[in-house]
């Protein structure tokens, strides 16, 4: 049976708005639950790829509720948010005046963040061209109604010289751990959703959308189609998480 938070087409976004106003409240705790923590890992490692110089103007997109714009903005960017979620968008806003009035576990980095958060769609973004040193998606390009769509977006957007920076789940080369894998989050992620957001299909979505995504092979001939140089794939416990990693032409360079 299709999962009714995944539609082709026209409809897409419609719906993975609705999948993300279910799950907004639960979402930072179903994450450490399904990862075992492992996510707060790989979004550190996304940011240290990105090697950024203080000052530097960054775009997070798809934020969902802040962690990579956070630990952007802690290391010396002006960072912004960019998400089609409301609800995702509060919880975010909700934790940025934690830490700028210094209370609860996310204070931390002083009364001003350097952040800020907007709401938009990724396939049509409301920035001039060539406005960001980098650009990243966290778990969010899957989840576009067009893949080549965010990509073109987020080259447009991109400074030469910039990074462009994408972290998701992936489809691991080896067959075996493919299906290992693909077992996990047909059989025991959705209970998540059960337990959490009372439907399971709130997270049997994952594989869902994870199937009809060419995943980290497919994001990086993309970005090779646009021209980015440095293309490189690293994948994680795997290849069920993948950062594909680029830049575009020009000056400054930098090497992975």
């Amino acid at each position: 049976m299709a999962n009714k938070f995944y539609q082709p087409g026209g409809r897409r976004a419609a719906r993975v708005n609705d999948l993300f106003a279910a799950i907004a409240n639960r979402y930072d705790l179903i994450n450490d639950l399904q990862s075992l923590g492992l996510h707060r890992r790989w979004k550190r490692k996304l940011v240290r790829l990105a090697r950024a110089r203080t000052g530097e103007r960054a775009l997070d997109l798809c934020c969902g509720t802040g962690d990579v714009t956070f630990a952007l903005a802690r290391c010396g960017l002006r960072a912004a948010g960019l998400d089609f979620s409301g609800p995702m968008l509060a919880v975010a806003a909700a934790r940025r005046e934690r830490i700028e009035t210094g209370t609860g576990p996310s204070a931390g980095f002083g009364p001003q963040t350097g952040v800020t958060f907007l709401r938009g769609d990724a396939t049509t973004l409301p920035f001039a061209d060539a406005c960001f040193d980098v650009v990243t998606i966290s778990y969010g390009l899957r989840n576009l109604a067009g893949v080549e769509e965010g990509l073109r977006e987020t080259w447009r957007v991109t400074r030469p010289g910039g990074r462009i920076l994408v972290l998701d789940f992936g489809k691991p080369p080896n067959r075996l751990w493919r299906a290992l894998y693909f077992a996990y989050l047909k059989l025991f992620v959705p209970l998540f959703g059960r337990l959490f957001c009372g439907d399971a299909d709130t997270y049997a979505y994952i594989l869902e959308s994870l199937r009809h995504y060419p995943a980290q092979e497919g994001v990086a001939a993309a970005m090779r189609d646009l021209q980015c140089s440095n293309v490189r794939v690293l994948n994680l416990l795997g290849g069920v998480m993948s950062i594909n990693m680029g830049e575009k032409p020009g000056y400054p360079n930098h090497q992975y």
